[in-house]
């Protein structure tokens, strides 16, 4: 008796062992040390009809951009990209990538269209979809290096790209899984939620959260400073920012939510006309469209009668509601920073405030 108690001790203990053997680890593959290249075509089939392209852009520390509805911008500098519309553009990143022996899911979210090469082989192809969706795709690799190339393509709207990989769980069925997000938040203290277009007040209003929903999260701001804010997948087509003050996290952590600090609000634009403002108050002169951001140092307040040209602006309820403007001084400095637009009166005979951006 004594000798088969021993025995089924050992088979349930070597069975314990087995199984602990074969427990996946869900690690995120360390994609933050993959630096992409790009090249950028002012047209959506990879320079097909304009026979142009520009190059040279490289992105370092993972690929994640989130480029609103303007333009693509240089990763260095921050300006948009000569020579590349708002809408109707298309990229090509390109990686080459140390990844260790495993079965991966590559995960790729794209407002727009996308195709994912990986040593050559096509795993996504998706270069029609319009509109914010996730795609994945299950690979089993080898080790080693691969040459990564994503092909994107903005048709209109929001321009959003970003590529991860983690660890899967085993091999890959005939039909692709979909991807669980591993940050879902909801919305709490309030009955809704402004998602903006910027993680700032100032930001145009694209939708209301609700509480009892569960939201992914695909990036964290920290630029206002006081709350970070979260970018999350509000529907299939709609992305925006929340302010973190409202939101808890039902699955994941504020730390594995990948770090996005620049946005399309940090570019400066060059409408094609020409609208100027006058202020119509004493007026702080922001960094950012927030009241929470600081001021610009040279010039924190503007005086009353100001002329400043209006480069680009946020709506809110069908109203401007922050204004991006150059402020030249008398001495010949040039200022770039945010004002409150209900304040902000247009010169006469001006270009059409239609003329100037939305962000």
């Amino acid at each position: 008796m004594k000798f088969s108690t021993r025995l089924l001790t050992l088979g349930a203990l070597a069975l314990i062992i087995g199984v602990l053997a074969f427990i996946p680890t869900a690690v995120t593959q360390a994609q933050t040390d993959v630096t992409w290249t790009a090249i950028y075509y002012p047209d959506t089939d990879f320079g097909a009809t304009s026979g142009t392209s520009r190059s040279g852009f490289v992105y370092t520390g993972g690929l994640s951009e989130n480029f609103g509805t303007g333009a693509p911008t240089d990763p260095t500098t921050g300006q948009p990209i000569t020579g590349i519309p708002a809408d109707g553009w298309s990229a090509r990143y390109s990686a080459n990538a140390t990844i260790a022996a495993g079965t991966y899911e590559f995960i790729v979210l794209g407002d727009g269209g996308v195709r994912l090469q990986i040593n050559n082989e096509v795993v996504i192809n998706d270069l029609t979809t319009q509109g914010s969706s996730t795609r994945t795709a299950i690979r089993t690799l080898t080790g080693g290096q691969f040459a990564l190339t994503l092909d994107y393509i903005d048709f209109t709207g929001n321009a959003v790209i970003q590529i991860n990989w983690v660890t899967s769980d085993g091999t890959p069925s005939q039909q692709q899984p979909t991807a669980v997000p591993a940050n879902l938040v909801n919305v709490v203290q309030v009955r809704g939620l402004s998602v903006r277009t910027g993680p700032f007040l100032g930001g145009s209003l694209v939708a209301v959260a609700r509480p009892g929903v569960s939201y992914p999260v695909l990036a964290r701001n920290t630029q206002e400073g006081l709350f970070s804010w979260y970018l999350i997948q509000f529907d299939e087509d709609t992305i925006g920012w929340s302010s973190g003050r409202y939101l808890a996290f039902e699955t994941g952590a504020p730390e594995n939510v990948p770090l996005q600090n620049t946005t399309a609000f940090d570019t400066i634009y060059d409408p094609p006309g020409r609208v100027v403002g006058v202020t119509r108050s004493v007026m702080n002169f922001r960094t950012l469209p927030t009241r929470r951001v600081a001021r610009i140092p040279e010039i924190p307040q503007l005086e009353w009668g100001a002329e400043v040209e209006i480069l680009a602006r946020t709506v809110q309820g069908g109203e401007d509601f922050w204004y991006q403007v150059r402020y030249n001084t008398e001495n010949g400095n040039s200022y770039v920073g945010w004002i409150f637009a209900p304040y902000v009166g247009i010169q006469f005979g001006s270009d059409p405030i239609d003329t100037v951006p939305i962000l």
